[in-house]
């Protein structure tokens, strides 16, 4: 695909009041964490819904895969390579961005340290871990949005959406690097909520339950935990990364402009309270 600065339809582009409020054609949309699992499937969508979708990802073979599959399904896409957790890494593929379309839209702060993390007590956990999981999810975090904050505050529009987890209520044990780090998250959307709302920016977080990937773990869920999660929810069946898209989707929509600062579980019911 050739690099070029893109526009948002006009407000006169026939296309009728109610389609545009829930559309994302033509949004510039940046998905870290893009080259497998979640990510991979979010990038796929918003590129099959008319977005441009900017695959980032430190693994930039992955991400250059995941840009080829939107492409050849007739979408946009781009491919970043991006170590979310060190500044000038996260600067340069905003730039990136930026110098091809002029802007960014939308940010999802997708990229964490899960799959590779070991189950301990918290007694147990390596400092060098401690401190990777809470650069990668917490730093990460934070980076991104200071990098897209100028351009977005230029433009008066942008949607940041964080991912947590249903860990944080649950308390999951022997996780407490994870489940701090994604804790941290939910604190972090209330505050920049604040911030910047003055800017026509919103910005909100998505709590997902267990969600079923190709992504390979240190320590995989075994089939009698799956089911009893999925017992244990509203709607008692596994979780897949396209039960994400519908909500991620509205967020980064005209119909959402009025959302921020909201925490929304999307597990199935499973941190339900009666």
């Amino acid at each position: 695909m050739t690099d070029q600065t893109v526009t948002h339809a006009p407000h006169d582009s026939g296309v009728p009041a109610s389609a545009r409020c829930f559309s994302v054609d033509g949004r510039v949309v940046l998905i870290t964490g893009a080259g497998q699992g979640i990510g991979r499937e979010l990038a796929r969508q918003y590129g099959a819904a008319g977005a441009i979708a900017v695959v980032a990802d430190l693994n930039a073979e992955k991400a250059e895969s995941v840009a080829g599959e939107i492409q050849e399904a007739g979408g946009q896409a781009l491919a970043v390579r991006v170590d979310v957790g060190d500044q000038a890494s996260v600067d340069a593929m905003v730039a990136r961005v930026i110098e091809a379309y002029g802007r960014v839209d939308v940010l999802i702060n997708n990229a964490s340290v899960f799959a590779a993390i070991e189950k301990r007590p918290f007694d147990q956990i390596p400092l060098e871990q401690w401190e990777l999981v809470m650069r990668v999810n917490v730093t990460g975090t934070f980076l991104c949005v200071r990098a897209v904050a100028k351009s977005m505050k230029e433009a008066g529009f942008g949607r940041i959406i964080n991912i947590s987890s249903d860990a944080v209520p649950r308390g999951t044990v022997n996780y407490l690097h994870y489940v701090t780090s994604k804790s941290a998250i939910i604190g972090m959307t209330n505050s920049l909520a604040r911030e910047l709302g003055p800017y026509g920016i919103t910005v909100n977080c998505i709590r997902p339950g267990m969600v079923a990937t190709e992504v390979e773990r240190t320590v995989n869920p075994t089939l009698e935990l799956r089911e009893r999660t999925a017992n244990m929810q509203c709607i008692p069946r596994g979780m897949m990364p396209t039960d994400l898209v519908g909500i991620l989707m509205f967020l980064a929509t005209p119909a959402a402009a009025f959302i921020t600062g909201q925490t929304i579980a999307c597990d199935g019911g499973y941190t339900h309270s009666s």
